[in-house]
């Protein structure tokens, strides 16, 4: 048997959400150990979290920077495997640009960094160096968005004409971040979140998921962001227009609709998406996500759920329970460890959003702000590796 791949990870300490997540995550299939981190920009609260979760002495860094350096210096059978980054966006580029150099491969939260200058130079050392680097799009990681990606590129929905993509919440429809909440007050920091607000944070995942299931490319935006709280100094609300082509196409073939909305009051995490092509239409509910909707033309409407044998190869790859137990946000994430670590061992196949999926990402999330800054009417949104 392989032994274990070991993880290092760098924030997700006392406080953090998101850290908890991806170490649960990576440790479920029993193919990683967290056996090292620098778990907060803080070098005291770095090392009290490390020992809250039981890291050894040794393994337990006052910094990254501390742990590039010591981790560097072990053997290559006592190193870690790779390092997972779940800090702020303001400090991946540093921190992945750092340790992808020194040959570590990478997993990295979403967004990838604050440009595509950064994201493009970040694409360049992973292709020089040859490393495996994963961005935790996690939703692209349940069984049946896998199955939807199948329909749409086996061609059962037939040429795809529309798309509509909401990612609705509404935890931010009062000013959160004035009482001091940790996640709202980075989040809404541009300084450390970005030019975009709630386009940046869901919305991102939002154009993921639609690229990642149809195989559409961005074409155009027309994009109007606002900021609904006074003071705010980030969008909360996103609505978009898009122009959509299949790849090679010389012109946009399909259009499209991206909502990502943070003050829609009553919404939890309503990440939903709906695509219409000639033959027939898909339907996908993050807070149902064992469940696909699929409306042929002129026949009944279907409803397949997960774990069931009619479902493709790739979609029971991702599953681990039989039908009606649930499987959702923790096994989707523990997706893009599984496939992120069976490339570590290389396996040229592992399906998982590369850091190529994080660049684009990036450009997405510069093009909306500059559509939504201009006059004009739509604004060219193309992106190439």
């Amino acid at each position: 048997m392989n032994p274990k791949l070991r993880m290092g990870m760098i924030g997700g300490g006392r406080d953090a959400f998101i850290g908890a997540v991806h170490r649960k995550a990576a440790a479920l299939d029993g193919q990683i150990d967290f056996i090292a981190g620098a778990l907060s920009s803080n070098p005291d609260k770095a090392l009290a979290s490390g020992r809250d979760l039981g890291l050894a002495a040794d393994r337990n860094y006052p910094s990254w920077r501390a742990m590039l350096d010591a981790e560097s210096k072990l053997p290559r059978d006592k190193r870690i495997d790779f390092v997972s980054i779940v800090t702020p966006n303001d400090t991946h580029f540093e921190i992945a640009a750092a340790f992808a150099k020194a040959g570590f491969n990478i997993v990295c939260d979403k967004p990838l960094c604050h440009t595509s200058t950064q994201a493009r130079e970040l694409c360049d050392i992973v292709k020089k160096s040859g490393i495996v680097f994963a961005v935790t799009y996690n939703y692209s990681g349940y069984p049946m968005v896998k199955q939807a990606r199948h329909m749409v590129r086996t061609g059962l929905l037939g040429d795809i004409r529309k798309v509509i993509v909401e990612y609705n919440q509404g935890w931010l429809a009062t000013a959160l971040e004035q009482s001091g909440q940790k996640q709202a007050d980075w989040r809404t920091d541009p300084s450390r979140s970005g030019a975009g607000g709630a386009i940046g944070d869901i919305g991102s995942h939002a154009e993921q998921l639609l690229t990642h299931i149809t195989g559409l490319e961005l074409d155009a935006i027309c994009a109007d962001l606002t900021s609904f709280i006074p003071g705010r100094r980030l969008d909360d609300d996103a609505n978009l227009l898009l122009r959509l082509r299949r790849p090679n196409e010389p012109q946009a073939s399909a259009r499209g609709v991206l909502i990502a909305s943070q003050i829609e009051i009553g919404h939890e995490n309503d990440f939903r998406i709906r695509i219409w092509g000639t033959k027939a239409g898909l339907e996908w509910h993050q807070e149902s996500p064992n469940e696909l909707w699929f409306k042929p033309d002129g026949q009944p409407v279907q409803l397949l759920r997960r774990g069931n044998g009619y479902l493709c190869d790739e979609a029971k790859a991702a599953t681990r329970l039989p039908p009606g137990h649930p499987e959702a946000f923790f096994e989707a994430f523990a997706n893009i460890y599984l496939n992120a670590a069976k490339a570590m061992r290389g396996d040229k196949t592992a399906d998982f959003p590369s850091v190529y999926d994080g660049a684009r990402g990036v450009h997405f999330i510069e093009k909306t702000v500059e559509s939504a800054a201009s006059e004009r009417k739509w604004t060219a949104a193309a992106w190439k590796p």
